[in-house]
């Protein structure tokens, strides 16, 4: 698939921040280029791999794929939803938003971070035994679904 498909359909464009420092990760983040699928760390640093698109009435959602990285190189910590909404702060009915994985280095190696974008016409296969099925009968066509992998170094 190529790179521009990637960061494009759906409006699925990858935003990376680094959260600088340990423990807590009540730091604010910094900064990271958008569309950047190298991430380097420190032992104990946290981050966050931010992607738009996620919408649970479209059927368009990330998923981090099975295995998952090396835990003795990066930790999965958790995620978080985030509804976009409107000029009043309500969120709206159908409503797209962002998921938010976070992450901390766990140990000096590298590892890679696989994410994965299904969508209404995508068939996923996350790795975890319960595949998304492919669309039948709704005259919609099975697209491939995006497949974003960051390479994870931690020194």
């Amino acid at each position: 698939m190529s790179r521009s498909r990637t960061f494009g359909a759906f409006g699925a464009a990858a935003l990376l921040t680094l959260a600088a420092g340990c423990g807590s990760g009540d730091d604010e983040p910094t900064g990271h280029p958008t569309g950047d699928t190298t991430v380097t760390a420190s032992v104990g640093e946290r981050f966050t791999l931010t992607m738009d698109g996620e919408n649970a009435s479209t059927r368009s959602h990330w998923y981090l794929v099975d295995p998952g990285p090396d835990t003795s190189v990066v930790r999965a910590e958790g995620r978080d939803r985030q509804t976009d909404t409107d000029s009043d702060g309500e969120v709206m009915p159908g409503a797209s938003g962002s998921l938010t994985f976070t992450f901390e280095a766990t140990g000096k190696g590298s590892t890679e971070i696989v994410l994965l974008h299904c969508t209404l016409t995508s068939s996923c296969d996350t790795g975890n035994g319960t595949p998304q099925p492919a669309p039948t009968g709704s005259g919609l066509t099975p697209t491939e679904p995006e497949r974003i992998t960051y390479k994870v170094t931690v020194g």
